[in-house]
């Protein structure tokens, strides 16, 4: 479950605004059979702000009067792990996973919910599990079924100015190679191969997509993921950089990929990490861009947080206290190297902030102060003043951007046409940007693009999208 705390939040303080408004609001009250046994499926929702997570208890009594338990997170991955350890007395139940995490929660007087929290190393949601007769299907209908028809082969190389080894997965076409390549390149926070996220693996699909249009396709686990190795926390965007540049040079080395025909396709932060990677290495032929901001990382944030907060129903003032709070915090950032001080003048600033509103919960003054230590990490400080566009001006080969209408994340006509202008700005001669209608941040069909959908939605990328992508890249390894 160390998925739950992986993802980038979509504002930088937005979360901690929604959890202000909702602290308070009580869930209507749903009739529940009263149950005799443990024995069954405990369902219940962590709510981080504008995200939620469904969390899935299984518990069994077997015949020696013990307790099993499993666990499964339907909006991260989806995988079912069993507990290393499952206790239940005096009305306290207590499930304990190999890594420390764990549930506990006390079983209310009707037996019909587990009313408790759910504890990851120092942090701790709020997780009330009710008894479901069946847990909800999570349906991914479009990630593939062997047997491919591709070959997909195990591979691993060397960031060899980091000392890390990164790992993946290199499907290759059956037809004769060389084939061309491209290398998928994730968003924020530290991701598997597929860029699990919501139980939805979009680089598995978008691979599978592609393989099967004679491409071959890269997938990594970002460093310190998964197979790789080294440390995600304390890199930054750069480093991601150097870990791009390390897996084409191992692509252009290898005699199933046409050295001519290496392509980067990335997602979110991995749209920004892709135009500078090509603008460091004449070996890239063409990238695209899915969902990227084109603006800094200050500007994305105020935008992320306004879009946010509309698509949960916030009310005007609430957008505009939000915005007010975030610019005092990055004019802290921007202006006070050191991370201790920085973090002590942010806090003062937060209490100068809340003073505004009132009584509150004391649930928001630790989420705001989570919220300090995101931003004090040097991965955000880099982020946030770094320009895309800087890249975008000296980009030479082709480039295809790609938005959703509905993006809350990475508003789209803001940044597309930023991108857009760093394109022409540098003269470029060969770009497409286009937005797709009622597409959201992971490019899915949806309804209003709010994060709290992702997981909900069986869609896990827009086939239009994966069908552009893919005649996009056909026509110009076919030029070549």
């Amino acid at each position: 479950m160390n998925t739950i705390s992986r993802f980038l939040m979509t504002a930088v303080v937005a979360a901690a605004v929604l959890s202000l408004h909702s602290v308070f609001a009580d869930e209507p009250a749903t009739a529940r059979p009263t149950v005799e046994s443990l024995d069954g499926n405990w369902l219940g929702t962590i709510k981080t702000g504008a995200k939620e997570y469904r969390m899935l208890i299984k518990l069994a009594t077997p015949s020696n009067n013990g307790l099993n338990a499993s666990l499964t997170s339907l909006d991260t991955d989806g995988l079912e792990t069993a507990a290393e350890r499952a206790e239940f007395e005096a009305g306290l139940l207590r499930v304990v996973l190999k890594d420390g995490n764990f549930f506990e929660g006390k079983l209310d007087a009707e037996r019909r919910e587990f009313v408790g929290s759910w504890n990851q190393g120092k942090r701790s949601w709020p997780l009330t599990l009710k008894w479901v007769e069946k847990p909800p299907e999570l349906r991914r209908p479009q990630e593939p079924k062997k047997p491919y028809p591709y070959e997909e082969r195990e591979v691993n190389f060397e960031n060899a100015k980091a000392g890390v080894m990164l790992a993946g997965s290199l499907t290759l076409p059956k037809t004769t190679g060389p084939h061309p390549a491209v290398l998928l390149v994730s968003g924020s926070g530290p991701q598997d191969r597929n860029e699990t996220v919501f139980a939805h693996r979009p680089f598995w699909v978008l691979a599978d997509h592609l393989t099967r249009r004679g491409v071959a396709v890269l997938r990594v686990d970002d460093r310190g993921v998964g197979s790789s190795t080294g440390q995600f926390s304390g890199s930054t965007t750069e480093d991601f950089v150097e870990d791009v540049l390390a897996g084409v040079a191992f692509l252009k080395g290898r005699n199933e990929i046409n050295p001519k025909q290496i392509g980067l396709i990335g997602h979110s932060e991995g749209g920004v990490i892709a135009p500078l990677a090509a603008v460091r290495s004449s070996d890239i032929s063409f990238i695209v861009l899915l969902a990227a901001p084109g603006l800094t990382g200050e500007e994305l944030c105020y935008l992320q947080g306004e879009a946010t907060l509309k698509a949960a129903g916030m009310p005007e003032a609430v957008i505009a206290w939000n915005r007010s709070l975030q610019e005092r915090l990055f004019a802290v950032l921007k202006a006070e190297k050191d991370e201790a001080a920085a973090k002590a003048k942010m806090r003062e600033v937060v209490r100068e902030e809340l003073a505004k509103l009132g009584a509150i919960s004391p649930t928001v003054h630790t989420d705001l102060d989570r919220t300090i230590e995101k931003v004090s990490r040097p991965w955000f400080r880099h982020f946030l003043t770094l320009d895309p566009q800087t890249a975008l001006r000296q980009v030479k080969c082709p480039v295809l951007a790609v938005f959703g209408e509905h993006d809350v994340q990475v508003p789209p006509e803001e940044n597309a046409h930023a991108i857009e202008s760093g394109l022409e700005a540098g003269k470029h001669g060969d770009f497409t940007v286009e937005t797709f209608p009622t597409l959201n941040h992971l490019l899915q069909t949806c309804e209003s693009g709010a994060v709290s959908e992702y997981g909900k939605i069986e869609e896990t990328m827009s086939p239009a999208v994966l069908e552009a992508v893919a005649e996009w890249i056909g026509k110009r390894v076919a030029a070549r």
